[in-house]
């Protein structure tokens, strides 16, 4: 009796590893072929389910059915114009026909090897085959002035092709290598680029250099402008200066010929005033020519002398 149980429970578990290793189930991200002694036998599994193998014999192998990320390597490449840059890329791929894929390339890790050496390829075939301003730029936009000395310093050159035309080049040469291997590139974008050292400080010399133009074109018109305000300043402090001079001086005189009217008017009232008037403008005289070291030769009948021989 125990013996017949013990040979049922062997049973069991035979049948039951049997079942278990005939049977697998597969969810709606994977894809699966089944291999026999390493040869892959029948159609891809492709539905998610519970699905059957020959027990032992048989193993399964899986395969994402997602779309899979491919990221490339920073090189340096060259660009038609002899302009050397960095250039750093991704792609994103699928598997399309599990049974292809198992043949050339067996796994995940040998598909992104080869993608590595197809994509690398036709990056490179691609970029040397255009010029810089076509690898970095996509259209021939209009750039956006925001002060006026812009307008002369950001004038872009016209590109004939562009950096969207160029990736569609190589995802499209990508996948006419790739078609046999049972994938397919979905995208492939130029995730970064950059010069290389010796061109980057070329460009930064060049930049420098046209700021210093713009700069120095900016400081003639400054000093030109500043010419022209301190002449335009100096002309009128003397205009200024001048017609405030005359109308001072006439002012003064209009003063003087009031004064005289008014002396006349009172000096000319009798004899005496007219000669009291004489006496002061020649007293007057005297004090603004004579001092204690002058000596002048008069003739007798000289008027300046009159009243100096009437004190004698």
């Amino acid at each position: 009796m125990n013996k017949r149980i013990i040979i049922y429970i062997v049973i069991g578990v035979i049948l039951l590893i049997t079942v278990n290793s005939s049977i697998f189930i597969q969810d709606e991200t994977k894809q699966s072929i089944v291999t026999q002694f390493g040869k892959p036998i029948g159609e891809p599994r492709t539905t998610p389910g519970i699905n059957f193998k020959v027990p032992f014999l048989q193993k399964v192998q899986f395969f994402d059915k997602r779309y899979l990320e491919w990221d490339g390597d920073r090189n340096q490449v060259p660009t038609k114009d002899k302009k050397f840059i960095f250039v750093d890329t991704y792609a994103r791929w699928e598997i399309t026909d599990p049974l292809q894929f198992f043949i050339r390339l067996r796994d995940e890790r040998s598909a992104q090897s080869r993608l590595d050496d197809i994509l690398d390829g036709e990056t490179r075939n691609a970029i040397a085959s255009h010029n810089l301003l076509d690898v970095v730029r996509s259209s021939n936009r209009d750039p956006e002035v925001t002060e006026d000395f812009m307008e002369e310093l950001e004038i872009l050159e016209e590109i004939s092709f562009g950096r969207e035309k160029i990736e569609e080049i190589v995802l499209t040469k990508a996948n006419e290598r790739t078609t046999d291997l049972g994938v397919r590139i979905l995208d492939f974008k130029f995730k970064r680029m950059n010069y290389v050292n010796e061109v980057r400080d070329r460009v930064y010399d060049r930049m420098i250099s046209e700021r210093n133009r713009i700069a120095d074109q900016f400081r003639s018109e400054g000093q030109g402008q500043a010419r022209k305000i301190q002449g335009d300043k100096e002309r009128d402090l003397a205009k200024i200066q001048s017609e405030a001079f005359r109308e001072a001086e006439e002012i003064k005189g209009l003063a003087d010929a009031e004064a005289t009217a008014i002396y006349a008017n009172a000096y000319n009232q009798n004899r005496q005033t007219v000669e009291l008037y004489k006496f002061l403008r020649t007293m007057e005289s005297y004090e603004k020519s004579f001092d204690e070291n002058t000596s002048i030769i008069l003739s007798t009948d000289s008027e300046f002398f009159k009243f100096l021989n009437k004190l004698n």
